[in-house]
């Protein structure tokens, strides 16, 4: 009796080992499978099922949750969406995440194992941890002076700190209120196919998306070269540049929107934005070096991250001599974001130094104690800082006597280049207003603030679309506010 007692113990033992090797093969080498398969529900009932980490602006959240009772329990709530949604996106049960939300999301929903108490904590206990939060870079005020700015306009701005890169304001409109999409129901889908429908393209975040021809705005990075290169000594000597001037190799002759361009100085030229002694200039400058030039600005670079991705300015290195005078003007192939003009315009508000742009401060565990910090970023030498230097005097005429004076702020320092950007098929669009600009408060010792603002719909006949009369204004607004703060 005892050897089948101890016989019926072994196989018992057996029985018992073999579920333990079931179970261990379901939870551990099959869980991958399971857990992909549609049919699946649990990893979507689990990431649901506490709230969300929040992104923060100037010390408050802008981002929420909303307890719903449901399966899915927890949604996504916003406060002045429209206003933050080229930051923040959305985080949609239907839709998944864009932006911050998105490239956050391990911190926002509690998955990064940085999160966790004790090292592989969670590979264990297959739990998820409370969500940390994001805490940006932006200025609410600046923020707010580019929103309403650009309110029934159709445009975007960017604004940096030139120092660091921070992101002050980073705005596209028009905009959307992500809140609709955040559930899972007919109303985020009737709410989805609205704004997926609307011509307007509401969702499109135009400030780090969607690229432009930067017309005029671009002839700083055609003067840095040809400051740098030696092709320009003087700013104030008469160029030999006729009005109109013939593209190289072409019977197409390039005229002015402003008189008296005929071999006018760089410095007049600059001051009254004249296309003929541009073009001429960066011809002059030759392909190779406004290339160079233009690279060390940014433009050609597809890697550059916020952390979401930022579309890639383009400065075409395939050119002959015609192709080559419409580049350096902004036009021809030439293209741009706005936060890649605000680049543009940080790097001779710092010395030539261009620091690569970031939108998120830190990020940070549920108790506040900080995750991760943004850290120094990369440095570039755009050009040298004797030629920021005299681009930033240049800038700063355009404000004073040129077409930017709209920008201009009392007691401050503020530097300029309008814009004009011709597109569609023959030049047939309503052309963009540009302006970049950045400005210095009375009682700093460097520049606070540099701004980039395209219009796409300009309110003014097309003849007389500019940027100093339509984004102008804009940059002023945004600046004022940030140097407004202490």
């Amino acid at each position: 009796m005892t050897r089948h007692i101890r016989h019926a113990q072994y196989f018992c033992a057996l029985l018992l080992a073999a579920l333990l090797v079931n179970a261990a093969r379901v939870q551990v080498v099959q869980a991958p499978s399971y857990d992909r398969n549609p049919a699946n529900r649990r990893p979507d009932i689990a990431r649901y099922e506490q709230p969300r980490g929040d992104i923060w602006v100037g010390g408050r959240p802008v981002t929420g949750s909303r307890d719903t009772r449901e399966n899915l329990r927890y949604e996504r709530t916003y406060t002045d969406g429209p206003m933050y949604a080229p930051v923040t996106g959305f985080a949609s049960q239907l839709y998944g995440t864009t932006l911050l939300e998105s490239s956050e999301d391990g911190v926002l929903s509690g998955a990064d194992p940085m999160l966790a108490p004790f090292p592989l904590w969670n590979d264990f206990t297959r739990a998820r941890n409370a969500g940390g939060d994001v805490v940006t870079t932006l200025h609410p005020a600046a923020q707010e002076a580019a929103y309403r700015g650009l309110s029934g306009h159709k445009g975007a701005v960017a604004a940096l700190e030139p120092s660091t890169g921070r992101i002050l304001a980073l705005v596209s409109a028009p905009s959307y209120d992500p809140q609709p999409l955040s559930g899972n129901g007919s109303a985020a889908a009737r709410a989805w196919r609205r704004l997926t429908a609307d011509k307007d393209k509401p969702m499109l975040n135009r400030a780090v998306r969607q690229t432009y021809p930067p017309g005029s705005t671009f002839k700083v990075v055609t003067a840095a070269a040809a400051l740098d290169t030696g092709v320009v000594t003087d700013l104030q000597a008469p160029t030999d540049s006729p009005d109109p001037y013939r593209l190289p190799g072409t019977r197409t002759r390039l005229t002015n929107a402003s008189k008296g361009c005929a071999d006018a100085s760089v410095r007049e030229a600059f001051t009254f934005s004249c296309n003929t002694v541009f073009a001429k200039l960066g011809v002059e400058v030759g392909a190779a070096d406004m290339t160079a030039s233009a690279q060390a600005f940014g433009f050609n670079n597809g890697e550059l991250r916020i952390p979401f991705p930022v579309a890639r300015s383009t400065f075409d290195t395939n050119l002959d001599s015609a192709q080559l005078a419409l580049s350096s003007i902004g036009q021809y192939n030439t293209r741009a974001t706005p936060l890649q003009m605000a680049m543009v315009a940080a790097a001779v508000a710092n010395g030539g130094q261009v620091r690569d742009p970031y939108l998120v401060e830190r990020t940070t565990r549920p108790s506040g104690s900080t995750l991760a910090a943004a850290g120094s970023r990369a440095i570039r030498q755009a050009m040298y800082p004797s030629t920021a230097a005299r681009l930033r005097a240049m800038m700063r005429d355009v404000v004073e006597s040129g077409g930017g004076r709209k920008a201009a702020i009392r007691g401050a320092q503020v530097g300029g280049k309008t814009g004009t950007a011709q597109h569609g098929l023959g030049n047939s669009g309503v052309p963009y207003a540009w302006f970049i600009s950045w400005a210095q408060g009375e009682g700093d010792l460097v520049p606070r603030v540099a701004v980039a603002v395209v219009v796409e719909d300009a309110a003014a006949k097309r003849g007389d679309i500019s940027g100093g009369g339509d984004a102008a204004p804009i940059a002023r607004a945004v600046m004022e506010a940030t140097l407004k703060s202490p």
